[in-house]
């Protein structure tokens, strides 16, 4: 490190507690008096180590100690700086009208391929165009769908104001966007993207729309070459270090790849062990049964694994406890799921197929993709008007945590309530139970509501069907996606047709929302 950079740094080290950290104040205190434009930029350089923001009038305060407080509200649209730089980018590239003529037919059809390619299970390459073509279709959904699941975090005071955040397979940059957006502007965000393709330039180009904490490296290899140190502080820094026991990422994304993944288990296992010993590692997929159920897999091949070595003080003396198993042995502990899918009951895990997913309101439409959808050429026989907007804000994920917490810690007991690992029993009674909802309606326009319900010991889906809206189960039909919800006197079924257990919610049924 050089002696300029050391001398600014020990300077903001001292004045941190004392007032704010003015360059043209430092660089009296320097060696050489370096312009204030220079200090400036070291101090840029070096905010993420020393827990420093920049303030509106240049000067630099420590990041606060509060929790970043949940939004709770609908995503209505996506920025429109956003969009600008987006179309600047395209207009680089393809030309002021990068929407119409051969440019624009390059881009349908390559949005058409790799749709039809991610449908069919095929591995997709992510050139140049195909990026484009990605940041056109997924880009807004994606920036939503990261918010709405940062609130399960924020709602428990579970995310920082000063975060290192690792995203995995960042491509163009939805979640990071969302990400940077749902934090206030008195955080601080040391942010490394890992993505190998042609995504990372458009990445890089939107990034730059951020604000000004947030500090973004971009690393241009594989999930699975990736080598964590790369992320590490350098030599005489603070020492940031992903790979050390005690230290880690605050936040780990793995946003929409790993079901693009050979290996999908180690690579979200090797991020896992990135962690800080109270980080979370939020995973995400697109709501479509294939990648939401390996989502799911995934998780549930995780759980409950042990991550780094036992304390070698704690294997001496085990805690005192006789199997020598305390999971306050360990640096880092088992894996858990913190959310949203629940376990109510000790012990019992879900085999069900688990699919599960939210839906949100839809985005208003980008200009981005109204250009690209208006100007398809009237001929094009396999063109429907909207073909080429995607608003919806559906989508799946997991919280994975490694300090034992979850979002709802609750303990379940026989002799009050059912479990659904025993519903075979239950057929034609009338029971109490209590399950998280993990869905919106899933019923056709008109049909009776339909919700997946769990308590995280069900071997066999299990809905709730309600056949009757009274006045004392509309709880069941106002509950948030993950919220917790008793049932008492709800009429167990065996739908031989689906191959699930329904649980009737009629008039003789009550349902209360558990806080």
């Amino acid at each position: 490190m050089s002696d300029q950079r050391e001398a600014v740094r020990s300077n903001a080290k001292y004045l941190r507690n004392v007032r704010p950290i003015d360059p043209d104040e430092i660089c009296d205190y320097v060696e050489g008096n370096p312009h204030p434009a220079v200090v400036r930029q070291l101090l840029r350089e070096e905010a993420a180590d020393l827990g420093l923001i920049e303030r509106d009038d240049g000067t630099f305060v420590p990041v606060a100690d509060e929790p970043v407080q949940p939004h709770r509200g609908p995503v209505e649209r996506f920025p429109a700086a956003y969009e600008r730089r987006l179309e600047d980018l395209l207009a680089d590239r393809y030309g002021p009208n990068w929407f119409d003529g051969a440019s624009g037919d390059l881009l349908r059809s390559t949005i058409r391929r790799f749709k039809a390619d991610y449908l069919e299970g095929r591995s997709v390459e992510y050139d140049d165009d195909a990026a484009a073509g990605y940041a056109i279709y997924h880009l807004p959904a994606y920036y939503a769908a990261v918010q709405y699941a940062l609130d399960d975090l924020a709602d428990r005071g579970l995310l920082g104001r000063d975060l290192r955040v690792l995203d995995i397979g960042a491509g163009v940059g939805g979640p990071a966007l969302g990400l940077c957006d749902y934090l206030p502007d008195d955080a601080l965000v040391e942010y490394h993207a890992v993505e190998p393709s042609a995504a990372a330039d458009v990445l890089a180009d939107l990034l730059s729309e951020t604000d000004r904490n947030v500090h973004p490296t971009i690393h241009r290899t594989t999930a699975e070459k990736f080598d964590p140190a790369a992320a590490a502080d350098g030599e005489g820094s603070a020492g940031f270090d992903p790979t050390a026991p005690d230290d880690g990422f605050d936040l780990v994304l793995a946003c929409n790849v790993l079901s693009e993944l050979e290996d999908p288990v180690a690579v979200a296992r090797s991020a896992l062990e990135t962690l800080a010993p109270e980080g979370t590692l939020l995973a995400m997929a697109p709501a479509d049964k294939n990648t939401s159920v390996g989502l799911r897999e995934v998780e549930r091949e995780l759980e409950g694994e042990r991550l780094w070595e036992r304390d070698a003080v704690a294997v001496e003396t085990d805690n005192g406890d006789e199997n020598g198993d305390d999971p306050a042995d360990y640096r880092r502990g088992a894996v858990t799921v913190y959310g949203p899918a629940v376990r109510l009951w000790p012990g019992e895990t879900p085999s069900d197929r688990g699919w599960s997913f939210d839906v949100r309101p839809d985005l208003e439409t980008p200009s981005f993709q109204r250009r690209l959808d208006e100007a398809t050429p009237a001929d094009d026989a396999d063109h429907a008007p909207g073909e080429f907007e995607n608003v919806d804000v559906q989508f799946s994920y997991s919280l994975l945590r490694v300090d034992g917490r979850r979002r709802i810690d609750t303990s379940l007991d026989t002799g009050e309530w059912a479990k659904m690992a025993e519903m075979e029993r239950h057929v034609t009674e009338r029971i109490d139970l209590v399950a998280a909802k993990l869905s919106r309606s899933l019923s056709a326009e008109g049909a009776n509501p339909l919700f997946k319900i769990s308590d995280g010991s069900e071997d066999t889906d299990h809905y709730a069907v309600v056949t009757n809206e009274t006045a004392l189960n509309r709880d069941l039909l106002e509950a948030d996606y993950g919220e917790l919800c008793s049932f008492e006197g709800a009429l167990a079924l065996w739908n031989d047709d689906e191959g699930a257990y329904n649980l009737v919610v009629d008039e003789e049924t009550i349902v209360d929302r558990i806080a």
